[in-house]
């Protein structure tokens, strides 16, 4: 073993190993988180276009719940002078661009969010004002459920999931991954490195080569609800009461529009 990554929070085993003859792997290992299968998934047919950029499945078994990629050289973004630079942010909306491969159309997406957004809120009594809480309910409630186009969403498309490598930007983690719509991974972006810096997200916008003014109003309001609500109600699951009034703050920013 080299480095351990783990995750304690999520049952996850993160190992960074070298074999005697010069290889360098990562293996994740769970029995319990449904992210190991969600990153088999994503990873199993490869991601054309962008080999030596996202991590190159090797061994995997969603059954035993585990799985083995080829270890990606680079520094974490997060928390480096490369998570203020614009070109970090022109480089990752290209990447983000070539993952968003087309998924179909569902005309069920909306709806299941929306059902889950209504739980969200629910949970999250005795979490928000009572205000803030109904506020949401009524936006929730003018969002009308519509088909909509899906793509392979990385899922928590962030510096915490990129590195660096001599200049070149590289995402790894695809725990999350699934289809959804496009704006699905721009929600964390927009409420964390995006605030007060608008070259950082101008350049993102450059490289994905479009905006989220350009998606449908009612699917980026449900996703932003969504993410927001989940992470207050998950935040206070765990006792991360920072995390948790992030989440607050971000509804806050949501719903005065």
């Amino acid at each position: 073993m080299v480095k351990d990554y783990s995750w304690p929070l999520q049952d996850t085993s993160v190992l960074h190993v070298s074999t005697p003859d010069g290889g360098s792997f990562i293996v994740k290992a769970s029995t319990t988180s449904h992210h190991i299968r969600r990153e088999i998934a994503a990873l199993a047919p490869g991601l054309p276009g962008l080999h030596g950029t996202t991590p190159v499945l090797r061994q995997a078994s969603a059954e035993a719940g585990i799985l083995v990629t080829e270890f990606l050289p680079g520094t974490p973004v997060e928390g480096s002078a490369d998570e203020y630079r614009p070109e970090t942010y022109r480089q990752a909306g290209a990447v983000l661009a070539q993952l968003h491969r087309p998924a179909g159309t569902s005309a069920d997406y909306t709806k299941k969010i929306a059902y889950q957004t209504q739980l969200l809120i629910s949970s999250a009594e005795g979490l928000l004002a009572a205000g803030l809480r109904a506020r949401a309910a009524g936006e929730l409630a003018g969002i009308t459920p519509a088909p909509v186009e899906l793509v392979t969403t990385h899922g928590d498309y962030q510096p915490r999931n990129w590195l660096v490598d001599g200049g070149k930007i590289k995402v790894i983690d695809f725990g999350r991954a699934d289809a959804r719509p496009w704006v699905h991974d721009l929600v964390r972006l927009t409420h964390q490195q995006f605030l007060g810096r608008p070259a950082l997200a101008e350049a993102f916008y450059s490289g994905l080569g479009k905006h989220p003014n350009s998606a449908a109003a009612d699917v980026w309001q449900l996703e932003n609800l969504n993410q927001a609500l989940g992470t207050v109600v998950w935040a206070h699951k765990i006792g991360d009461a920072a995390f948790e009034q992030s989440g607050v703050e971000r509804l806050e920013r949501i719903l005065a529009g």
